[in-house]
């Protein structure tokens, strides 16, 4: 399968299952194009008829592409099948039952009053808790207990807003740290945060514990607090920025995401970019918000164009800066060419369900995050582990294969069959398709390569 775009001044073509990307010119773009539904003779006549008078594009050199497509072929980088598709059903076999990451709902409450939180302001339509130190620490023994020859467990503290229950997380790494040696594992600790009670007791915690930092920051003010108020209606713009610059700088490198989220009040996101990266910040992610058609902050169809091109021109800018030595991360746009997620990642995506796991203020255990709160996917609790073994089962089958609408997507194995909650809250089923985000994560992939063949053409010419 191949998938050919222009964009960013570049002809790219990318032959899906190899992963091989390929910088060509004008012509050779159109004799990919059409290699494998015309005959070479078709094909020949009518590229020398489109570029007539060319002087670079005469038969003999058509013959010429011809061999090279005829080899690249051979090597298995252009036009290569697909390898993988019975590998779907048996690659999460090898991993049954290794749990390695966990999403800990430290507090189902905030602070805040965000309008489009999915979370319903961390109640996750229910009773307003704090995790105990109990809960918490059984749930990392379980996370132990589960994570077999896996070394690197990962541990999100997450809400709601986990700074209402810091102590309880300080409380917890400090436990963490205690039986990783014995245990053989490592622990790398991220911390999400709206930043409302950030203090120089939480920078010197985080940066000292935490592997990564989320915090959450939409944009220009009036974006921001359009949504992100308090229970009184004010807005937090204000009271957050200057500590999350504190917070950044005094990271000395280390990793953390300014994350935003954009909604039907600005699809134009890149001038809340923009906006974050005059505040200081270069490691940059923008969420689409996620909810119902009749939602006042739903995305819908007449933004699509607009979103799409905010990623375009997201992507030139990327170019603009790092050319001119100011380079900044944006999330969506990290992609490894040369190596990159393995064939598993590839296939089974996140894990969700299986490799991965929240963890509710009760200790229930839920696919994750997004699935807390509807009881029907409620998987078991770190007690007594997994005790609905029938639902978990429904996420081990998620794999892209699974869904015959991505038979045919150039993207598959970048999006590896998408986010089974946005498919399951879109389409009713966990393997279902969340078209409006397939058309987004396909732009972004777009962009994300073009920044990569971009980056290794200037590379040869420097």
């Amino acid at each position: 399968m191949i998938h050919s775009f222009k964009l960013g001044g570049l002809n790219i073509v990318l032959d899906v299952y190899s992963g091989s990307v390929h910088v060509v010119d004008d012509a050779v773009y159109d004799i990919i194009g059409m290699y494998e539904t015309r005959s070479r003779e078709e094909i020949k006549a009518a590229v020398l008829e489109k570029y007539r008078g060319a002087p670079d594009v005469t038969a003999d050199e058509i013959e010429a592409c011809f061999a090279q497509i005829e080899a690249l072929r051979a090597e298995g980088r252009l036009f290569a099948p697909d390898s993988f598709a019975d590998l779907a059903g048996k690659l999460k076999e090898t991993s049954a039952g290794v749990v390695k990451a966990l999403c800990l709902h430290i507090a189902h409450t905030c602070n805040l009053n965000c309008a489009y939180c999915f979370a319903s302001q961390g109640k996750y339509h229910g009773e307003r808790a704090l995790m105990s130190f109990d809960v918490g620490k059984q749930a990392l023994d379980f996370l132990v207990a589960h994570s077999g020859n896996r070394r690197n467990l990962e541990v999100d503290f997450f809400g709601g807003e986990p700074l209402m229950n810091f102590q309880v997380v300080k409380d917890l790494v400090a436990y963490a740290r205690g039986i990783e040696r014995a245990a053989g594992k490592n622990f790398r600790f991220t911390l999400t945060t709206n930043g409302m009670l950030i203090d120089d007791d939480v920078i010197d915690f985080a940066n000292r514990e935490c592997s990564n930092v989320v915090l959450s920051l939409d944009g220009r003010r009036e974006v921001h607090d359009r949504y992100r108020v308090d229970y009184a209606g004010n807005g937090s713009w204000d009271k957050i920025v200057p500590k999350f610059q504190k917070l950044v700088q005094a990271r000395g490198g280390r990793d953390y995401y300014i994350r935003g989220t954009f909604t039907h009040a600005n699809p134009d996101f890149l001038r809340d970019i923009e906006t974050m990266l005059e505040l200081g910040f270069d490691k940059l992610s923008m969420e689409p918000v996620v909810g119902p058609a009749d939602d006042p902050a739903s995305l819908t169809d007449e933004d699509l164009p607009v979103v799409l091109e905010q990623y375009e021109k997201l992507a030139a800018l990327m170019l603009e800066r790092r050319r001119a030595g100011r380079p900044f991360t944006f999330y969506h746009y990290m992609l490894d060419l040369k190596g990159g997620p393995c064939i598993y990642k590839r296939i089974s995506g996140c894990g969700s369900g299986t490799e991965y796991m929240a963890v509710t203020p009760w200790g229930d255990l839920y696919p994750c995050h997004q699935f807390v709160g509807e009881e029907k996917f409620r998987l078991g609790d770190v007690w007594n582990g997994v005790t609905n073994p029938e639902t978990q089962a429904q996420f081990a089958a998620c794999n892209v294969y699974a869904r015959p609408e991505c038979a045919d997507c150039w993207a598959k194995l970048y999006c590896s069959g998408g986010c089974a909650a946005n498919a399951y809250h879109a389409t009713g089923s966990v393997r279902g398709v969340y078209a409006y985000g397939c058309a987004l994560f396909c732009k972004r992939m777009e962009c994300a390569i073009m920044l990569e063949a971009a980056k290794a053409l200037d590379e040869e010419d420097a």
